[in-house]
């Protein structure tokens, strides 16, 4: 089994419907990383000209490859980052291999009514 890895950074506010919505199109779980900080291209002025940096979530899902680019689809819908600036980023990567997903492996394997690998 071929798995990627979807790494979303996020709005701290918005990590719970990410979440939903990433499960809805097929994840079987997440890892979030909170208080993450991030810039864009421009950095956010305040008051008396202070950086703001709004907080940010790191949400990483391990994912079969085959199911990846549907589940960084609904992410990238429900988190609105081509709509709106700033609102937060998502992007996939290859792995290499994995250990520890058996249960991810058998759960997929029901889903699709076949064995993968």
């Amino acid at each position: 089994m071929r798995f990627k890895l979807i790494v979303a950074l996020v709005e701290d506010e918005l990590s719970d419907q990410i979440l939903q919505a990433a499960r809805d199109a097929g994840a079987t779980g997440a890892t979030v990383i909170n208080n993450a900080r991030g810039e864009g291209l421009k950095k956010a002025k305040g008051i008396f000209g202070m950086d703001i940096t709004s907080q940010r979530d790191v949400l990483l899902f391990l994912v079969e490859e085959h199911i990846s680019r549907s589940i960084l689809e609904a992410i990238a819908e429900v988190g609105a980052f081509d709509d709106t600036s700033g609102t937060g980023i998502a992007f996939q990567l290859d792995v290499e291999d994995a250990v520890g997903v058996a249960h991810q492996v058998k759960s997929l394997e029901d889903a699709f009514d076949q064995p993968l690998g």
